[in-house]
């Protein structure tokens, strides 16, 4: 039962003067306004949310504040948080970043996508004050969330880092928890190229006083050193809280002998998801004084928690697999739950990365399942070429065939072509990939 309404954003419509009218357009525009995509700084996107709102403190946002960083997992807490929050009847906002169909699955509001027009309301509200700032379309976006929380009145902000974390531009608004799923190596040309630098980028989400969870047992020991450094509270899976299976559900203990038992298996695949369910409970028991959530809500979360593009199912023969992985340990992840995954013909895969990833680390834990390789170019800018995807599939696996195509769509129809009704094909390698296979009307027709 909901403990309260329902709350919502209050609905203005965009101003007659405002530099566009569609989402579409100001989405565009923000593309081009800065010169580097990327820029991770804060000074800017942090004097613009003051002109915006003034009336908050430094760093604040007007309810509690769960900021979620880390390698992998990061969606997955997110998902687990506004699951249980939800269940508990609470008004919750989530940020992620970034989305698969549409722009606007990154800002929600008790799970419901933000519209169109609040959206465009907030981009031209921003535009307003930014007076000479050039912001990024990361930071365009991230401003608009919080300003729509803030307008919605959200007693709970879920924030998922997009990239890092101590610059990150959601790193301006300081968290009542912070939680670091997991450190693994992936966007080194910005975070370093060693996992003590990459922990101490995700470390600075970090506060003096507020808890920190980690949740990775074999964390790089900077990622705590850090914690210790600024005064946090580090709490580590493994150490302060952890979880333990029993006969067809599982258990989990936290710190001051908080415990919860006979938990449900996550609806998300993988044992690695039990990890992140026992992070996302410890983040969530620092919480509890002020937002109590039942045993029983915990265990509705569980069960209703989902996450787009993560090992997604499609019905039909062949039966078609989508999953975002796009690194080492998301494809080590990826390869586990495919080989438990019942199939009764082959496994062919559809690949497409992007250009900065290690296509070598990510091909390797699934290459000793897949049968057959179709590889083909996304429409991103930032493909990864097809020469140099191919050569990292001769070199992983060289005894298995590859066929290049010029496209995505080519791919899908050719590995469509391929299948027998009982194979699988595997769409993986990017959100961009994943989005290309939803929006195929080759797959759709399967």
């Amino acid at each position: 039962m909901s403990r309260a309404p329902c709350c919502q954003v209050r609905s203005e419509p965009v101003a007659a003067g405002a530099r566009f009218q569609t989402l579409a357009d100001w989405l565009a525009w923000q593309e081009t306004l800065h010169p580097s995509r990327i820029d991770l700084r804060l000074e800017r996107v942090g004097a613009v949310w003051q002109r915006l709102h003034p009336e908050l403190k430094p760093g604040r946002l007007p309810c509690a504040v769960i900021t979620v960083a880390g390698t992998n997992g990061k969606g997955s807490c997110v998902a687990y948080l506004e699951a249980w929050y939800r269940a508990a009847g609470y008004c919750c906002g989530a940020y992620t970043s970034p989305h698969l169909l549409r722009y606007n699955e990154r800002v929600r509001i008790n799970a419901e996508m933000a519209a169109d027009e609040d959206l465009c309301a907030a981009f031209a509200r921003i535009d307003q004050v930014r007076a000479d700032a050039s912001l990024t379309y990361f930071e365009f976006g991230t401003l608009a969330a919080f300003d729509l929380f803030v307008r919605a009145g959200v007693e709970i902000a879920l924030l998922e880092v997009g990239l890092g974390g101590r610059l990150d531009a959601v790193n301006i608004i300081d968290a009542d928890v912070a939680l670091v799923a997991s450190i693994g190596f992936d966007h080194c040309s910005w975070l370093g190229d060693t996992l003590d630098q990459i922990a101490f980028e995700k470390a600075g989400i970090f506060r003096a006083g507020q808890p920190a969870v980690i949740g990775q047992r074999d964390a790089p020991a900077r990622l705590r050193e850090r914690a210790e450094e600024v005064g946090a509270l580090p709490m580590q899976l493994g150490r302060e809280f952890d979880w333990s299976a029993e006969v067809g559900q599982w258990a989990w203990r936290g710190p001051l002998s908080k415990q919860h038992g006979a938990l449900p298996a996550p609806a998300l695949r993988g044992r690695r998801q039990f990890d992140n369910a026992a992070a996302s409970l410890c983040a969530l028991e620092q919480l509890s004084d002020r937002f109590p959530v039942s045993l029983v809500a915990i265990r509705q979360g569980l069960l209703r928690v989902k996450l787009e593009g993560r090992f997604r199912v499609l019905p039909g023969r062949p039966t078609w697999v989508l999953d975002v992985a796009h690194n080492d340990k998301a494809a080590l992840t990826l390869a586990e739950n495919l080989a438990s995954y019942p199939c009764a013909g082959r496994r062919l895969a559809v690949l497409s990365l992007l250009a900065d990833k290690d296509a070598r680390a990510v091909i390797a834990p699934l290459a000793p399942l897949i049968e057959g390789w179709h590889i083909g170019r996304s429409t991103s800018e930032r493909a990864m070429a097809l020469e140099d995807l191919a050569a990292a599939l001769a070199d992983v696996a060289p005894a298995v065939g590859c066929l290049a195509h010029p496209d995505l769509e080519q791919a899908f129809a050719a590995a469509a072509a391929q299948a027998e009704p009982d194979d699988l094909i595997l769409v993986f390698g990017s959100f961009v990939t994943v989005e290309a296979a939803l929006r195929s009307p080759i797959i759709a027709a399967v």
